[in-house]
């Protein structure tokens, strides 16, 4: 998912370093395309026209000019080598891992101590990503896409089981991170399916056995801090991308292609709760 290269560019300096451009949020046939000047519904950081390939429309060029024989996913992020003119990686977990350690000597030294991948936990975290995808990252779209009653009963309660074990793990954490006090991968790759959650998931993936911000209060509190104090988080969440893009590029799940409303706000301030929360709080 591109969204955790660009907090992670955040989070390691690297604005300067490595610039970015968005595609457009609908993805169709086409695959990925870049955004036009006729474009109104696109609003958001460097949402834009190729800016290296005057006339390329569709990301898919950029993949074809790289390797002309390409015939894998057409996917994001990539990184691009503008003075070679060729894709360097597009997958995002490895760009992830780049992105921690690759650039550490020519970024500013107050990013050089943020390890997110710190080595006396790299066995842990490998270990936690792989399971996170399995029973989180993936399961939701398990349950979006099941097309039977019994698969998609079987996959929204073990994304429902695993979030339960998300929520007793950060409910006993020594800090406000997984591992405590420091972010690493593990936030940036949950964050990315979590922030979503509320707002997508719930309805458009029928992951709606609970929400997270009436049923899981320290997976909650988790996401807040994140997003409201870690700017790298906030800056880089773009809801109207991430509702349109699900809502109206999932044609076989919402053929009419109506986006909700709701929930609103799409993210609670750090000192608000749900009425249901509140409640529970006041017993």
């Amino acid at each position: 998912m591109a969204h955790r290269i660009l907090i992670a560019r955040k989070l390691k300096g690297l604005e300067d370093i490595i610039p970015f451009t968005s595609v457009h949020w609908l993805l169709k046939d086409g695959g990925w395309r870049f955004a036009t000047a006729e474009d109104n519904d696109a609003e958001g950081e460097n949402v834009t026209a190729d800016p290296l390939h005057e006339g390329f429309t569709h990301l898919r060029q950029v993949y074809y000019e790289s390797n002309p024989d390409y015939q894998a996913r057409f996917s994001v992020p990539v990184l691009y080598d503008k003075i070679q003119k060729v894709i360097v990686n597009n997958e995002s977990s490895e760009i992830l891992r780049m992105f921690g350690t690759e650039f550490d000597d020519i970024i500013d030294e107050k990013y050089r101590h943020v390890s997110l991948y710190p080595e006396a936990l790299q066995s842990q975290i490998d270990e936690l990503h792989a399971w996170h995808y399995d029973n989180i990252n993936n399961a939701v779209y398990k349950c979006g896409v099941a097309s039977t009653q019994e698969a998609y009963e079987r996959a929204v309660t073990e994304l429902f089981e695993a979030l339960d074990k998300l929520e007793k793990h950060l409910g006993s954490a020594d800090g406000p991170y997984w591992f405590g006090r420091n972010i690493t991968e593990v936030d940036v790759r949950l964050y990315v399916t979590i922030i979503r959650f509320d707002p997508v998931y719930v309805q458009h993936f029928k992951c709606n056995i609970r929400d997270i911000r009436s049923g899981y209060p320290h997976i909650h509190k988790w996401l807040r801090n994140l997003y409201w104090n870690v700017p790298a988080f906030k800056e880089t969440t773009n809801f109207l991308h991430i509702k349109n893009h699900y809502t109206k590029s999932h044609t076989p799940i919402n053929p009419l292609s109506i986006t909700p409303v709701g929930p609103l706000p799409h993210i609670l301030p750090l000192d608000e709760e749900v009425a249901a929360v509140k409640a529970i709080g006041q017993l």
